[in-house]
């Protein structure tokens, strides 16, 4: 056997040898799971070496992706509202807290389709959890959206907007998002892990999510066919956020559809990781 995938690998093959059935690999998965949680404090450090590394002899440091996203934003947000007809007021606010969002969801689907590939030495050599990998790409972006969050504060105060106690429902969709972005990094991360093809295609899909989805545009100027934006849900993930931000009262339909998404994602992402944990290692 070669010896850059011991010990990793020589654990999968046992197991796959020996014919486990799902009950056994679930709970090797669980162990996975309850391990790496258990590691969250490594997987914080990780992410923010790779934040320090990534910009690195740089004099602003992240600051510069808040600075490139305030000027987007304000030069989008002017060209926009004249474009929409929509009052300045009004539009950049929706938009600032839209881009922000979207970029930090976008990312994370974006990374996570890398989230073993990248650490290919790390898997190889070290016996790990691989739910410590998904908590780093998480945790990782999580960070970059903190100090993103920089561009809505300053827009909400120049405008003075306040959501109010609104604004605490931000809790539980954000809640939602992570446990998402969790399940999709363990997911996206062993499929393209498996098929180095499905990266595009993710990233062609997302692209034309932006464009489907309302971020640069309001859900009012659908007119009578806003009715079927819960049918997206991405709009739904965006709005149980959005929402409460810009003290806008957020539908059933939306939390419907977001916590059924959010379901289906942590049903499908398990059931793979369950029976492909054992071959990432190989598949890197």
């Amino acid at each position: 056997m070669n010896q850059a995938v011991t010990p990793v690998a020589r654990n999968a093959v046992l197991e796959f040898q020996a014919g486990q059935s799902f009950a056994v690999r679930n709970r090797h998965a669980i162990d996975d799971l309850r391990d790496g949680a258990s590691l969250w404090r490594l997987a914080f450090t990780l992410a923010w070496l790779d934040i320090r590394l990534r910009y690195r002899g740089s004099m602003l440091g992240p600051l510069w992706l808040t600075i490139s996203t305030g000027v987007m934003v304000g030069m989008l947000g002017f060209l926009y509202s004249k474009l929409f007809k929509m009052d300045l007021q009004e539009y950049l606010p929706f938009l600032a807290l839209s881009q922000v969002l979207w970029a930090f969801m976008a990312t994370v689907v974006a990374e996570a389709c890398a989230t073993f590939t990248d650490m290919v030495g790390l898997i190889r050599s070290v016996r790990m959890p691989m739910f410590v990998f998904a908590m780093r790409a998480v945790v990782r972006n999580l960070l970059v959206l903190a100090h993103n969050v920089i561009v809505i504060v300053v827009v909400f105060a120049i405008f003075r907007i306040w959501p109010g106690w609104h604004g605490l429902l931000v809790v539980p969709g954000m809640a939602l998002w992570i446990c998402d972005g969790l399940a999709l990094t363990l997911l996206l991360g062993g499929l393209c892990a498996r098929f180095r093809d499905i990266t595009p295609i993710v990233n062609s899909l997302m692209q034309i999510a932006f464009f489907v989805t309302p971020v640069i545009w309001k859900p009012e100027q659908l007119g009578a066919y806003q009715k079927y934006l819960p049918l997206n849900p991405l709009y739904d993930m965006i709005e149980v956020v959005r929402g409460p931000m810009l003290a806008d009262p957020v539908s059933w339909r939306a939390w419907a559809g977001a916590t059924l998404f959010s379901a289906l994602i942590c049903a499908v992402s398990w059931t793979f990781f369950v029976k492909a944990r054992g071959r990432v290692a190989f598949w890197v």
